[in-house]
């Protein structure tokens, strides 16, 4: 996916979130939901998330210098962990804190019926977003189920938007069924259990995201079909017959570095070597467009062979 694609889905949360946040306090101040008001933090906190991720796209495009000679691509993965620490601190644990107040302190809601329209008007705009970041994962999940993409996925953007995306319109789903309880049965405290829900769904997304994310930012390798692509341009039978050894790494999102240590068969004159060792990088990056960083180390295959 390139950075273009994931921006549009992210400005397209941005613009939702943005709106719905503005929407939810004045519903909280209206009402005095505390699922609402617990809705209206989940929604700045998402707001300035949408910032981060696009901080994140500008950071890593700065060009390679002595400092960082591979790039600064690893940004993206970076600031989209900061991303999932702040919807566990400013989303998840706010919401817990909230909800145990109104639990152990029940208030009554004045004007429901504006929080039902607030929410009604918050699910479509969020069910926008949502929409626009499923249509631009689309090419990148394939047949993929949509969990196996998002723990699969090299780019961080497109997961975070999801998940942020589908919590938040669960989150108002809880919001709505809540306030809705509160109304049928005259007891508010269903108001509050509404924001603890909220809050364990965002602690989940949460701890979903900070794994990914650690993952992607420790360096994850190349996903096995491109792991198999690679190993099969390497070798051509004429020059080079095996891979020895294989190491790839994401340096970020669209930015493969790969090493590899190949069997040349003997024989071969030094610049045949060196021809089968550029033809050996150029199938690579037909085979697998991202890799664009590669070492190749002629050797001669042994029983056993010499630990890399």
């Amino acid at each position: 996916m390139s950075a273009g694609g994931g921006k549009k889905a992210i400005l397209a949360a941005l613009s939702a979130n943005a709106g719905i946040a503005v929407a939810k306090f004045i519903g909280a101040a209206l009402t005095g939901s505390a699922s609402m008001l617990a809705e209206a933090v989940h929604s700045v906190a998402d707001t300035s998330n949408q910032g981060l991720l696009l901080l994140g796209q500008r950071r890593a495009a700065q060009e390679a210098d002595q400092l960082h000679p591979f790039g600064y691509g690893r940004n993206r993965y970076f600031y989209s962990f900061v991303v999932a620490l702040v919807i566990f601190a400013l989303g998840s644990l706010y919401a817990l804190w909230e909800g145990v107040h109104k639990v152990q302190h029940p208030e009554e809601l004045s004007n429901p019926i504006v929080a039902i329209a607030i929410l009604g008007i918050a699910i479509a705009l969020e069910g926008f977003s949502f929409v626009t970041a499923m249509r631009e994962s689309a090419p990148l999940k394939g047949n993929a189920s949509w969990w196996r993409f998002i723990r699969n996925s090299r780019n961080p953007e497109l997961p975070v938007v999801l998940l942020e995306d589908s919590g938040a319109l669960i989150g108002l789903l809880f919001a709505f069924a809540a306030i809705s309880l509160t109304m049928i049965t005259g007891d508010p405290i269903w108001d509050g259990i509404g924001t603890l829900a909220i809050g364990l769904l965002l602690g989940v997304i949460a701890v979903i995201l900070i794994i990914e994310m650690q993952s992607l930012l420790i360096g994850e390798g190349a996903t096995p079909e491109e792991d198999r692509r690679i190993r099969a341009a390497l070798v051509d039978h004429q020059h080079i017959d095996r891979v020895i050894h294989l190491r790839t790494q994401y340096l970020g999102p669209e930015e493969l570095l790969v090493a590899a240590k190949v069997s040349i068969i003997p024989g071969l004159e030094i610049a045949e070597i060196a021809t089968a060792i550029d033809e050996a990088e150029s199938r690579i990056r037909a085979a697998v467009p991202v890799a664009r960083v590669i070492y190749i180390e002629p050797d001669l295959y042994r029983t056993q062979p010499v630990a890399p």
